[in-house]
């Protein structure tokens, strides 16, 4: 991956005639935050960072504390492409620091570079490859109304956000970002376009990045894109499937030709892992009260703890090794959704991974056939489990876990756990549309 330094985008910047540069953070909920500075105060944002109040932001720091410290990550460099090209708006992701240069709990990114320092420590590099997918809609006002009704895969006439999608590919790239494949999904004008393999850093980047791209280029032509996990009833909702894989130098931690499912002891003590926090960590990849309408059987969702080849009812999938493709070797972990903040999500199961590695655990047996199809005798009999069903019992599994709290540390844990707090009881005590439906007219 090329290098940019302080000249690298000191040159850019007066070379395409910059007019602002757009300093990027996210809070711990995963919204993107952003300010903006102009060409002359970029020499010292590089040098020294950017102060602003952190007191405002979701998870920052409390109002007697707020003095916060952007520090633009010149890596991160690039020009915005729907901006005007005479009057040039570049960005940098920023990691945020404390007035004394220490680095700030609250900042997911500094989470994220804690645990992928711990993986460094073990020798590995941390790969992800996600497949992020979202819906067009006419507009975010009022019951969702769809551009189509295509199906998976299909092309014209049904699938009009064609060229949505190749516009949205293009300045992905012209960003620097690679992509790997887009196609129409199963719902009705439903969409995924999946990000090219990277290390972990450098994709959570990208996941911020992707999602606002979708929006803007949607904007641009009058629609609305959402990643919410589920916004139609009785159709499938917006996963995030994460392919991910440790490397050590150039070799593939995870691969063994000589296992039956070509994975190393390294690839099972890490899915090992996952499947035994995977009800812990639930509450970051899938933290909103809709991303549980999503984790219901019979929609493609993942909603126990299984693993298998080729089985897709399953939370955990081995993709089918290709002869001469060692590098390949992956796990795909299928329950969290888009909405999710990629930082923390990428973090607990790197975390996860490593505590399973670290320990030696071995994964159950691998379920070929379909679990939602079983009855719950079966499922009990073959030691099945199962994610949390609703947000509620997602925050009182997280709660009692200590290897949560010592992943995203004290700040980012118990911040986000009385958010979430805040989030149900605000939702328990709606009246639904459901319950108008329902009840009104017979009680």
């Amino acid at each position: 991956m090329e290098t940019k330094d302080k000249d690298y985008v000191l040159k850019m910047v007066s070379e395409r005639n910059v007019k602002f540069i757009r300093l990027w953070f996210t809070d711990i909920l995963g919204f993107l935050k952003s300010f903006a500075i102009t060409p002359d105060e970029l020499e010292t944002a590089l040098n020294e960072g950017m102060g602003f109040d952190g007191s405002s932001i979701e998870g920052f720091a409390r109002i007697d504390e707020s003095d916060m410290v952007a520090m633009p990550d010149t890596n991160t460099f690039t020009l915005l492409p729907w901006r005007s090209k005479e009057d040039s708006v570049a960005r940098m992701f920023c990691d945020i620091i404390e007035p004394d240069g220490t680095p700030y709990k609250g900042d997911p990114r500094w989470v994220l570079k804690r645990n992928l320092k711990k993986a460094a420590d073990m020798g590995f590099t941390f790969y992800v490859g996600p497949e992020l997918e979202f819906f067009y809609f006419k507009s975010s006002e009022g019951k969702p109304e769809v551009l189509d009704h295509g199906g998976y895969f299909d092309l014209t006439p049904l699938d009009v956000a064609s060229d949505l999608r190749r516009e949205t590919v293009l300045t992905l790239q012209e960003m620097g970002i690679g992509v790997e494949y887009s196609h129409h999904e199963v719902a009705p004008s439903q969409h995924e376009i999946d990000l090219r393999y990277t290390d972990a850093l450098t994709m959570a980047d990208n996941a911020m990045t992707y999602r606002l791209v979708v929006k803007e280029v949607a904007l641009k032509h009058g629609v609305y894109a959402t990643f919410m996990p589920k916004p139609i009833f009785g159709e499938n909702g917006s996963g995030m499937h994460v392919h991910q894989s440790l490397f050590k130098g150039d070799k593939n931690a995870f691969f063994n030709p000589e296992d039956k499912y070509h994975l190393s002891d390294t690839g099972k003590g890490y899915l090992a892992g996952l499947l035994a926090h995977a009800r812990e960590f639930t509450i970051v990849t899938n933290q909103w009260v809709n991303s549980f309408k999503r984790l219901v059987p019979g929609y493609e969702a993942p909603v126990y703890l299984s693993w298998a080849q080729r089985n897709r009812s399953d939370l955990i999938r081995i993709p089918v090794y290709k002869p001469g493709r060692e590098k390949a070797t992956r796990l795909e972990y299928r329950s969290p959704d888009p909405a999710c903040n990629p930082y923390l999500t990428f973090s607990v199961m790197l975390a996860a991974g490593l505590e399973g590695i670290e320990k030696g655990l071995t994964p159950p047996a691998p379920i070929e056939e379909n679990v939602y199809e079983m009855t719950p005798q079966k499922r009990k009999k073959l030691k099945i489990g199962q994610l949390p069903e609703d947000l509620w019992e997602a925050i009182m599994i997280a709660e009692k876990s200590s290897f949560l709290k010592k992943c995203l540390g004290d700040h980012v844990f118990e911040n986000f756990i009385t958010n979430k707090t805040i989030e149900w009881e605000r939702y328990r005590a709606q009246v639904t549309n459901y319950e108008l439906d329902k009840y009104l007219s017979i009680l």
